[in-house]
């Protein structure tokens, strides 16, 4: 098994491509190993001291360092944890994650009233793919007295670039293609 990697724009964080489908349905990101209990991949990683993130995409893993460790030994101690776990073809989700705290993603709804349902195209068409490629995921939490309320996840979450990606990037696109949008903000990260 051949896993390559890519820096993205966060300093903390690498992209890992395993050459396989990671998480095909959808995205997840955790920030313990608490919330990991059903991801046996990324309770993997977070048993290995210095990790402080995990985000599965569809066809990588991004994981961030904690801020007092150095990627030079990190690295190899994750590519080998991902090598062992996905060559010897243990789980990377359970059933349960599936059904679990991240099941929404920001997907369509039919409840979507149109404004909504406009952004969140938007949002899948052209901006999360941009992101993915970045090692990361916006995702739709909600559209209220004009502000689109966006979590930033993966790579994304606590990017040094993550305010102008929002604020260029994002908020511009939405306010030129939808004029009830006037600002877009982030979601706390808690």
């Amino acid at each position: 098994m051949f896993i390559q990697t890519e820096t993205t724009p966060n300093p903390a964080t690498i992209k890992f491509l395993p050459g396989q489908d990671v998480s095909p349905a959808r995205s997840f990101d955790f920030k313990s190993e608490a919330e990991a209990q059903y991801a046996p991949l990324a309770k993997r990683l977070f048993g290995i001291v210095g990790v402080a993130g995990v985000f599965l995409g569809r066809d990588f893993i991004s994981v961030t360092k904690d801020d007092n460790t150095d990627w030079v030994m990190l690295k190899s101690l994750v590519m080998a944890a991902l090598m062992e776990h996905l060559a010897t073809g243990q789980p990377v989700l359970l059933q349960e994650a599936l059904a679990g705290k991240q099941a929404d993603n920001g997907a369509m709804s039919d409840d979507d009233d149109e404004i909504t349902a406009q952004i969140k195209e938007l949002l899948e068409t052209r901006v999360r793919p941009a992101v993915a490629q970045d090692g990361g995921d916006i995702v739709f939490d909600r559209f209220e007295d004009g502000i689109v309320y966006l979590r930033m996840q993966g790579a994304c979450s606590g990017c040094p670039s993550s305010t102008a990606t929002l604020k260029s990037g994002i908020e511009n696109m939405l306010r030129h293609f939808i004029p009830e949008v006037e600002e877009v903000r982030p979601v706390p990260d808690y």
